[in-house]
């Protein structure tokens, strides 16, 4: 927690650009969930059910949408009210006060392997067993937990954090604020490979990968290194656990990426786009801005912007809900075919002999 952890309401509402009601000394230690807070703690209520039950917390503040129009009720029963366009993010920012990330004092370990011509910005924090290339460069408050692997020529920017166990390969670029987690490989080889009389050929890989600011890569994430120029994952990108980007990727600002996303080589995925979980998209496609493809999605063509997609093969998703309203009667739905296909079989019969009988 924050060693500054005390904090009035009106601060909290500045913080987070919100207008206050009520008591504006209010003294905040923390932050609780709606049902288990207490007089010293704030609360989240950006939900129906929760802004109906306001009396049912015990929080001494809470954090509601500026539409909610009871702010001054309740406000004088003694709960401090702020209110704000995006809840949500309100809420997160004052979590991230009041529980900064916490990460052991290690300096630069002397058990950490230091390659030649490394440079290192100010307060530098290297675990132990950390193994650093040739002509490495990092900025200032840079985080390296143990047993993370860093090529050569690898440069980042200021406060990225590098948990256990992750592989950034050669020449790979990462921005400032980043963060990977554990287990997270960066910059392998692309899956390049040519058919040769029933074999295969390897395909050097010979560019790198790009991640620029404010990126966060999940746990066990592959991110391959492009074949010629870059594998680039643009500034605020967002990864969930066990996604896989391959060669000469490029994942445009701000998207967000779910647990188990497959991404085929050469793909274009724009800004503000969504991948929800276990989709895949085949290579040398493009994914247009602000488009979501829901979970599981089989992408095989061009998405344009701002089309939602689902099912495999992908098709546009309201679509995809009347199609599988229809699946669960498909059973009952056969048998009415076969037994129409009998009647008809039996009405042909019927009519032959009737015809025969005529002549």
């Amino acid at each position: 927690m924050n060693s500054e952890t005390v904090r009035s309401s009106a601060q909290l509402a500045k913080m987070v650009g919100g207008h206050l009601y009520g008591d504006s000394e209010k003294h905040i230690k923390g932050v609780a969930p709606f049902e288990r807070s207490g007089p010293q703690e704030i609360t989240l209520a950006s939900d129906v059910q929760f802004l109906k039950n306001l009396d049912k917390t015990g929080a001494g503040a809470a954090i509601v949408p500026e539409s909610f129009p009871d702010c001054e009720k309740w406000a004088a029963g003694g709960i401090s009210i702020i209110a704000v366009k995006n809840p949500r993010a309100a809420w997160a920012k004052i979590m991230q006060f009041f529980y900064p990330p916490y990460h052991p004092e290690w300096k630069i370990s002397d058990a950490a392997h230091i390659g030649k011509n490394f440079i290192c910005g100010e307060n530098p924090n290297i675990g132990p067993f950390a193994v650093i290339g040739e002509n490495v460069t990092a900025g200032d408050r840079v985080v390296i937990y143990p047993h993370v692997y860093i090529g050569d020529n690898v440069s980042m920017g200021d406060d990225v954090i590098i948990h256990a166990n992750v592989t950034i390969a050669f020449g790979t670029k990462i921005g400032s604020r980043v963060i990977i987690q554990p287990g997270a490989v960066i910059g392998r080889d692309g899956f390049g490979f040519a058919p040769d009389g029933g074999k295969w050929k390897r395909i050097p890989q010979i560019g790198n990968v790009h991640i620029e600011d404010d990126v966060e890569i999940g746990p066990l994430n592959a991110i391959d290194r492009a074949t010629f120029g870059t594998t680039r994952i643009g500034s605020g990108v967002k990864t969930d656990s066990q996604v896989q980007i391959a060669h000469n990727v490029s994942v445009g600002e701000n998207s967000i990426i779910v647990a188990q996303v497959g991404i085929s080589g050469s793909v274009t995925i724009g800004k503000n786009v969504t991948l929800a979980a276990r989709a895949g998209i085949a290579q040398h496609l493009t994914i247009g801005d602000g488009a979501i493809l829901g979970p599981k999605a089989g992408v095989m063509k061009n998405v344009p912007e701002n089309t939602v997609l689902s099912g495999t093969p992908a098709i546009p998703h309201r679509q995809w809900l009347r199609v599988q309203a229809v699946l669960p009667g498909l059973p009952e739905l056969k048998k009415k075919i076969a037994t129409l296909e009998s009647l008809i079989e039996k009405m042909q019969v019927d009519a032959g002999k009737k015809f025969n009988a005529e002549e």
